[in-house]
């Protein structure tokens, strides 16, 4: 039987498409991971469709891509280890909970049903992530999170979206073009959790981030550098693809 790859409406980001974070998981989760390279990178190439079975190829050098009849979705490969040094210091769930009220997608959300940051989905089966600035440190934001389950999708997840609002998403919507992560170990559900994010720069329509995860004693449980795209979200519509 031939691999497939599906990712359920639950996790979707716009309202036709796959949520970019818990998506990418999924995929890296296909890639073989060595010592060498212990991150995976993952390249969004058109929104993944919803509840559609897609194939799943392997090719050289560990890259896994999957497709939609003629249409290559996404691809994911094994990557270098991400750089560790310089990563903002974490602040407390406390602090980053202080700044939920901060948080722009109350006000404007380009895309309010998101899995990751969504003000329409509710904590029973969905992240609501609130990324809020944090005072006195441009282009840094916090997320307090406590986990209701643990996987590495999730995990993606909740490393996706904040780095989002740290660019002004709001003011500018964009969807995730390419994310590289490393995840070292889940989250303990039920427990306090930070995502931190912060932006890198700009360069014309791409915008670059980063986000970490951090366990309430500061542990660094995962982290990722990604790139923004924006884009006009009315068009935001899988690819029609010839089976």
């Amino acid at each position: 039987m031939s691999e497939t790859f599906t990712v359920p409406a639950r996790f979707c980001g716009p309202p036709e498409s796959g949520n970019g974070g818990w998506t990418s998981g999924h995929l890296a989760a296909l890639v073989a991971v060595t010592d060498g390279s212990p991150a995976v990178s993952v390249r969004l190439r058109t929104p993944p469709p919803l509840d559609r079975p897609m194939a799943v190829r392997h090719g050289d050098g560990g890259v896994v891509e999957v497709v939609d009849g003629d249409v290559v979705v996404a691809s994911a490969q094994p990557a270098p280890a991400l750089e560790r040094t310089g990563l903002p210091a974490p602040v407390s769930h406390a602090e980053a909970l202080a700044v939920a009220g901060s948080y722009a997608g109350l006000h404007d959300h380009p895309f309010p049903s998101c899995f990751s940051c969504g003000i329409d989905r509710t904590p029973r089966d969905a992240l609501c992530l609130r990324p809020g600035p944090l005072p006195g440190r441009e282009g840094v934001h916090a997320a307090a999170w406590i986990p209701t389950e643990a996987t590495p999708e999730i995990v993606w997840a909740a490393l996706d979206c904040p780095g989002a609002w740290a660019l002004g998403v709001g003011g500018r919507p964009m969807v995730l073009g390419t994310m590289t992560a490393e995840v070292d170990r889940l989250p303990a559900v039920g427990e306090e959790h930070v995502v931190m994010a912060w932006a890198r720069g700009s360069d014309g329509r791409k915008h670059y981030c980063g986000t970490s995860l951090y366990a309430a004693d500061g542990a660094l449980l995962a982290h990722a550098d990604a790139t923004w795209i924006a884009i006009d979200p009315s068009a935001i519509r899988p690819a029609r693809s010839t089976p």
